[in-house]
């Protein structure tokens, strides 16, 4: 039966890669998804909300994590997926991510281009972090566009520790105050992928509102 486990497991749902692989399958996943860009299909926010959640008390479910374990897992993957990213990017140039076929991926490309020209690396690598796909394509962009090592270096751990420890302790601090939060998992998990980008949106509009007054008068 463990030999046919991971035949069974569905990469797109949370608890089923939590519960075939615990926090070990935290750190490859986040690493899949923040460094190569084959893993941007894989399920980053719900995966680090629902950790969170599976680490509480009132988990009633068979599955139950470490906290500093999850915490660890998760930065570890995200911070070492990002800086590899990097690092292709830089050799690879934008190869990669032109021989993509991916429609998805292109939009994200698109989407992390718009970030970096508008917000400049600082705020474009932190605020990537809490956008699906364009978190994936950002590091490597980063990398090809020469965006010296240390900026993203430094922003990328800053975005990194802000999105994979924010989302577990968030996802710690509700399943602490409800019980058998096991029941819930699915509507949490619908509802954290739409709060996570909010950040974005937000900045978008304080964005927009800058610009129009900066327009002159026609």
């Amino acid at each position: 039966m463990a030999a046919t486990l991971p035949l069974a497991v569905n990469v797109l749902d949370a608890q089923s890669l939590l519960s075939a692989f615990g926090t070990v399958g935290i750190a490859v996943v986040l690493f899949a998804e923040t460094g190569l860009l084959l893993g941007f299909f894989l399920p980053g926010d719900s995966l680090l909300f629902t950790a969170g959640l599976l680490s509480t008390s009132t988990s009633t479910g068979r599955l139950h994590l470490s906290l500093p374990l999850v915490l660890l897992a998760s930065a570890v993957g995200s911070l070492a997926g990002a800086q590899c990213g990097y690092l292709i990017g830089r050799q690879a140039g934008g190869t990669l991510l032109a021989r993509s076929h991916s429609s998805t991926l292109h939009k994200g490309v698109q989407r992390a281009e718009e970030l970096l020209a508008r917000y400049g690396h600082a705020k474009a690598i932190v605020l990537a972090r809490f956008v699906p796909v364009v978190r994936t394509v950002l590091n490597p962009m980063a990398g090809a566009l020469r965006v010296p090592a240390r900026t993203f270096t430094l922003w990328q751990v800053l975005g990194g520790l802000l999105w994979s420890q924010g989302l577990v302790l968030a996802g710690y601090a509700l399943g602490s105050s409800i019980p058998n939060v096991d029941n819930y998992l699915l509507p949490i998990i619908a509802v954290i992928v739409i709060v996570s980008l909010i950040p974005l949106v937000a900045e978008l509009r304080r964005s927009r509102k800058h610009t129009r007054k900066q327009e002159p008068p026609a």
